[in-house]
């Protein structure tokens, strides 16, 4: 009796099976009221971020194009204050420049040292390792207006104040803690197997770490450049202290100075320029690598 009628139950347990386990349509109108009420709280914070975010930059690129009076575009709308900033001192063309010479020369110095530096931590085991790695991590307890004088003598005693190499110099020195760090948890996130296959194959630590870490640290090293290039980009302090000559100034203490008019009177249509002019290049460059941006920043998390 039971042997007979258990392909029964077993049959028609199979024919009810679909219909019992048969999803919810996606397109229901109670699935997706309840999705909308899950991401509203989501969407509204958000959204106010991002306006509190924007609306400075939105209103300075608006002002930069709008009538002003005491600015090169007193009627209409167009781009007089650019003018005046394009024609400011040396020009702003030098002062990009400049800017430029600065930020990619910290960008490639931090890359380099952060990238060797993350490599030895994370990977190679020498006395004093980790006492080594505090001390460099300190650096970022050291408040940064401090350390500008006694820097600024120690560049006059090698040949490098009032130079651009000097500022990047500098502002290289106040990556690297970060970047060393960022670079330490990029490559403890990549498995070890990979690099002593490679050293199995023949090669060396720098052949595995150039062949085979580097492309799996790569949206660590994004993260790294990206910080360091708006870091140097948007740096006034250094700047301000090291530079004396108005033809070596970078971008932001150019556009500093130009708030200093005759009388006292400021230009705030070509410094709202200036400030479009600083902000444009480091908004494309978030946009383009925020997804590697965030993916270094999360390396960490992901380890294992």
């Amino acid at each position: 009796m039971t042997v007979d009628s258990s392909p029964t139950r077993a049959a028609d347990a199979g024919s009810r099976r679909p219909a019992e386990r048969a999803p919810t349509r996606p397109g229901s109108r109670g699935l997706t009221i309840a999705g909308v009420a899950y991401r509203t709280p989501y969407w509204v914070f958000t959204g106010a971020v991002a306006v509190v975010f924007l609306f400075p930059l939105v209103w300075t690129a608006v002002a930069s194009v709008s009538p002003q009076a005491g600015t090169n575009q007193v009627t209409g709308w167009g781009f007089g204050n650019y003018t005046t900033l394009a024609h400011y001192q040396a020009g702003v063309w030098r002062y990009l420049a400049n800017s430029a010479f600065v930020s990619l020369l910290t960008v490639a110095l931090t890359l380099l040292i952060s990238l060797l530096g993350g490599y030895a931590f994370a990977r190679f085991r020498f006395p004093g390792r980790n006492i080594l790695f505090l001390l460099t991590l300190a650096i970022l307890m050291v408040p940064y207006a401090t350390l500008l004088i006694p820097l600024y003598v120690l560049l006059n005693e090698v040949g490098l104040q009032n130079s651009l190499v000097g500022v990047a110099l500098v502002l290289t020195m106040f990556q690297l803690p970060f970047s060393t760090f960022l670079m330490r948890i990029s490559f403890e996130a990549v498995p070890r197997e990979l690099d002593e296959a490679a050293k199995v194959d023949g090669c060396s630590s720098f052949t595995a770490l150039w062949r085979v870490l580097v492309p799996a640290v790569k949206p660590g090293l994004i993260t790294v450049g990206l910080f360091a290039f708006l870091a140097a980009w948007n740096d006034f302090m250094a700047p301000l202290i090291l530079i004396n000559d108005s033809e070596r100034m970078t971008l932001p203490l150019a556009v500093s100075n130009l708030r200093g008019q005759v009388q006292g009177v400021v230009d705030y249509g070509a410094t709202e320029a200036g400030v479009v002019v600083l902000a444009l290049p480091c908004v494309v460059l978030f946009l383009l690598l925020q997804r590697h941006y965030v993916r270094g920043f999360m390396s960490g998390a992901l380890k294992g």
